[in-house]
């Protein structure tokens, strides 16, 4: 396979509305024993949230902190008590949504027929007065890659991939979303070596 033929398979790969699970030997205290839901990959780079790190903080916590008032009533309502997520160290001061496609809002970006990822306050205040998707996750922050960089730790096994599963990524409890998401690939994550062995 000569140079030009690599940059044209690079460019192919497109793990938008896919999960990227961290091999379990990644040492990264970032990154290791994440999933992350990837919502845009192209030539210029992706971005994704982590699903499974949630913060010390619930939705309800947060939009106290915004001065948005839950109209629903927060310490009754199970939304309000959900934890906002780790998205991921870039932009980490600012709330991003990963929601069912419903509603319209003013920054969006449509992953696939069912799922958007918004950045506006719009949405916020949509949850706030009782009127946003019940299927969302909530996160500080989002994963980012420069061009080409994703791609290089896929090569270097420090991911796995496969497509996404909505199910894992709003109905399973957090702290149950890494083994749900390695269950996806069909085999045991205990039969995988940190490292490639050698014959």
């Amino acid at each position: 396979m000569n140079s030009s033929d690599a940059v044209v398979n690079e460019q192919a790969l497109n793990l938008s509305n896919h999960f990227l699970i961290a091999m379990p030997g990644m040492a990264d205290p970032i990154f290791g024993g994440t999933v992350i839901y990837m919502c845009e990959h192209n030539s210029r780079g992706a971005m994704g949230m982590v699903i499974n790190r949630p913060t010390d903080m619930t939705i309800a916590e947060l939009f106290d902190r915004i001065d948005l008032q839950l109209e629903i009533i927060p310490n009754s309502h199970p939304l309000g008590q959900r934890p906002v997520l780790f998205g991921g160290p870039v932009q980490s001061d600012r709330g991003f949504v990963l929601h069912a496609n419903v509603g319209k809002f003013s920054s969006s970006l449509k992953v696939s027929d069912e799922i958007s990822f918004t950045t506006s306050r719009d949405i916020l205040e949509s949850l706030a007065a009782g009127e946003a998707p019940q299927r969302l996750l909530l996160s500080i922050g989002y994963a980012g890659w420069d061009a080409g960089q994703l791609e290089k730790e896929i090569l270097a096994n420090g991911w796995l991939t496969v497509p996404a599963d909505l199910s894992v990524m709003f109905d399973t409890p957090v702290e149950e979303r890494f083994d749900a998401a390695m269950k996806l690939l069909g085999f045991d994550p205990l039969m995988l070596a940190a490292e490639a062995g050698h014959a």
